[in-house]
């Protein structure tokens, strides 16, 4: 049974897809770059941006420093609220939190982001521990972040579930031993996460209740 639940943010708890790629496109059009598919914009959701900005525009060294920091420039200064919660949100997290469960977040998002963000729309209450990484971390490796909880918090891994929209969520869980949750309403590709080997799928947030046996 599963009594460790692990959440993703951007994708999976929120839909913040408009404060991200708004984001994005206020760095790269610093750089000339304008006009940008959504669907290239929308794989900035998840990754690191240092990984991201590397992966889809070539960026290195001061390049891809500069765009961050435009990013978050924008980001911080009007953007990061930005969000809508997914339907059914508020009531899961708050029926696992009576239910005894354990609820943790497990984000690529700097955690002094997401830590602003949850507090802003009212969810951080739900939560009973956050791991993220710092500004400075450029790493998209949820298989550490995921280690880092359960070492902190001393979690049996078969207890454990991560609940993620993309592949790296998805990677990451299997590299850390614990089983997953593929969520198809966020912005990964589900191929890729059948193919990185998700224990479940739930199209819906009423999907994962039914998985961990909560019914909304």
């Amino acid at each position: 049974m599963y009594k460790n639940i692990m959440f993703d943010l951007d994708g999976t708890v929120t839909d913040s897809g408009r404060a991200i790629t708004s984001s994005v496109e206020y760095a790269l059009a610093d750089f000339g770059i304008t006009g940008q598919p959504r669907e290239k914009l929308n794989t900035f959701i998840g990754p690191s941006l240092y990984d991201s900005f590397e992966r889809e525009y070539g960026f290195k060294g001061e390049d891809c420093d500069k765009a961050v920091a435009l990013y978050r420039y924008i980001y911080e200064k009007e953007r990061m609220y930005d969000v809508d919660i997914y339907e059914g949100i508020p009531e899961l997290l708050e029926k696992l939190q009576n239910g005894g469960f354990k609820v943790l977040l497990i984000t690529s998002k700097p955690l002094k982001f997401s830590v602003q963000i949850l507090e802003k729309i009212g969810l951080s209450k739900f939560f009973d521990h956050m791991i993220g990484p710092d500004l400075t971390d450029h790493s998209s490796d949820k298989k550490r972040l995921i280690e880092k909880a359960i070492s902190e918090q001393s979690l049996e891994k078969s207890e454990c579930i991560m609940i993620g929209d993309t592949q790296y969520d998805i990677d990451g869980a299997v590299a850390a031993g614990v089983d997953s949750i593929a969520v198809t309403y966020g912005y990964g590709n589900v191929d890729a996460m059948k193919a990185a080997g998700a224990t479940y799928f739930a199209d819906t947030v009423s999907d994962i209740g039914k998985i961990l046996g909560i019914e909304l």
